[in-house]
C-alpha cells in the first residue's frame, strides 16, 4: 500500500447526474477539474480513461464515465472493459479502488432504468465496491410541495411541510432503488443520499465513512481517509479504530 500514491474512483451515472459537483465538494473546490491522459498530458476533452484531478486535493484521481446510458453497447463495452482492467491489474497505481454509481433524484420515477439494471447485471467489479450514491435529492422538495398542492394544501401550508414530506419520499425511492438492485447479479455493496451539494459547505463525511467501510483492506481504508479532506473526526475516527 506504501506504493500507492493516489486514491483512484471512478465515476458512472447518465449525463447531467451531479457528479463533476459531488467531486468538488469532495475535493474542496469550486474549479472544474484538470484533464490528463495516461502519461501526464493534459487534454481538453476526456474519456473514460483519462484522469480528472483537482488541484486542491491531487491526491484523488477519479475517471468518469461520460455520461452513461442505455442503448449505447459500445459506450457500455468501453466502461465494462476499463472497470475489468482496473480492478485486476498488476500496476498498482492504476487500480481503481471505489466506484461511485450516481443516480439523479431530478426524475424520481426514472431512477432505475435499463442502463442501471444492465450495469448491475453485466459489471463484475470484483473486489471493487461500487456505492450508489442519490444525488440531486433536493429535488424532492419541489415534489414534495407538488403533492401538498394536488392534495388541498395552500402554497404555504405546502412549503411548511414539505421538509417531512421530502423525507418520506427520499425513504421511499430508496427503499425501491434497493429492492431492484440487490435482485440484479452484482448487486451494489452501499448507498448515499446526498444532499445540498450545490453549497460549498456541504458535508461529504457521509459519503467518506461509507466508502471506507465498503473497502475490503485495511490500506485502502487508510488512504482514502487520509486523502479525504471533508473531516478531521473522520480521520480521527479510523487512526482510533485501526
Amino acid at each position: 500500500m506504501k506504493n500507492i500514491k493516489h486514491c483512484r474512483i471512478l465515476v458512472v451515472g447518465r449525463a447531467n447526474a451531479g457528479k463533476t459537483t459531488i467531486l468538488q465538494r469532495v475535493c474542496n473546490s469550486t474549479d472544474k477539474p484538470e484533464i490528463f491522459d495516461g502519461k501526464g498530458n493534459k487534454r481538453g476533452c476526456h474519456d473514460i480513461k483519462h484522469e480528472l484531478v483537482f488541484k486542491s486535493n491531487p491526491g484523488f484521481v477519479f475517471h468518469d464515465s461520460c455520461g452513461f446510458e442505455a442503448g449505447s453497447a459500445q459506450q457500455f463495452d468501453q466502461m465494462k472493459n476499463f472497470v475489468v482492467d482496473r480492478a485486476a491489474t498488476t500496476k498498482v497505481n492504476e487500480r481503481i479502488h471505489a466506484i461511485w454509481f450516481c443516480i439523479p433524484m431530478t426524475d424520481c420515477h426514472r431512477t432505475i432504468t435499463a442502463a442501471e439494471k444492465k450495469f448491475f447485471n453485466e459489471c463484475d467489479t470484483r473486489h471493487v465496491p461500487v456505492i450508489v450514491l442519490l444525488t440531486k435529492v433536493d429535488a424532492l422538495y419541489l415534489t414534495a410541495v407538488r403533492e401538498h398542492l394536488d392534495g388541498g394544501l395552500t402554497i404555504t401550508e405546502a412549503k411548511e411541510r414539505a421538509g417531512e414530506k421530502q423525507e418520506e419520499l427520499l425513504e421511499k425511492w430508496l427503499a425501491h432503488i434497493k429492492v431492484e438492485l440487490n435482485k440484479c447479479r452484482f448487486p451494489p455493496r452501499d448507498y448515499v443520499a446526498l444532499q445540498k451539494m450545490h453549497q460549498e459547505s456541504a458535508d461529504c463525511t457521509v459519503l467518506m465513512q461509507t466508502t471506507a467501510n465498503a473497502m475490503n483492506e485495511e490500506g485502502l481504508q487508510k488512504l482514502l481517509v487520509s486523502t479525504q479532506q471533508s473531516t478531521v473526526l473522520l480521520c480521527m475516527e479510523y487512526a482510533v479504530r485501526k
